[in-house]
């Protein structure tokens, strides 16, 4: 059987792994992104309290998502939680560090100024300071969504939802009429589903970011 052969005959499936596939992977990441910013807003004034959380979420990346997720098991067992738990904490750190560095790079006097017109210390964050942040938060957030759209496979190890069970399904019959077949389409889905989700960035960037910030 051809690979075009064996997505026409899986087809339904395949569409069925890669909606869980996309969903749980943009459920983490909303969830990242909220602890991830939060993290950053607590932490960006104080050098020691930025250092100390790009430098304990940067340690999480040193964890393979094999052992991570091996890890969870005995605490919340197989399925969605262990997936959920292993890739939000994989997407923290692209999102942390650059809503530290955003909100770092934001002209003082712009605050001053918002300051000195009787703003509220939660009104210039959400009207000065998170917007002119936006952008490279932006793109910490594509990092993170395209780095867990691979991890986001392993889960499959727990039983987690996905693509990666269409992966891990042809690994484990290597050498079957369609364990290639099997493989291929669960990383071709993979990766078209990423193409995706950044084209959504790029328009949501387009969207939110004004013209003079974006270019």
């Amino acid at each position: 059987m051809s690979f075009w052969e064996y997505v026409g005959t899986r087809h339904q499936q395949l569409l069925t792994d890669a909606y869980q596939h996309a969903s749980v992977v943009f459920q983490c990441m909303v969830i990242a992104t909220l602890l991830g910013v939060l993290i950053g807003l607590v932490s960006y004034r104080s050098a020691w309290g930025g250092s100390l959380a790009i430098t304990s979420t940067a340690a999480i990346l040193t964890v393979p998502s094999l052992a991570l997720i091996g890890l969870l098991i005995p605490l919340v067992g197989l399925g969605v939680p262990p997936t959920v738990i292993a890739l939000t904490l994989y997407g923290l750190l692209p999102i942390v560090r650059n809503s530290i560095v955003g909100l770092r790079g934001v002209d003082p006097a712009l605050v001053d100024a918002a300051k000195g017109i009787g703003m509220s210390r939660t009104a210039r964050l959400a009207r000065v300071e998170l917007p002119l942040a936006w952008p490279p938060i932006l793109i910490a957030i594509r990092v993170s969504t395209q780095m867990l759209m691979g991890i986001a496979a392993i889960a499959a190890y727990a039983s987690g939802p996905g693509l990666g069970n269409e992966i891990f399904r042809g690994i484990a019959s290597l050498g079957s009429a369609n364990a290639i077949n099997q493989v291929l389409a669960g990383t071709i889905g993979i990766v078209i589903l990423a193409l995706l989700f950044d084209a959504a960035y790029v328009l949501l960037g387009r969207l939110t970011i004004p013209r003079g910030i974006r270019d």
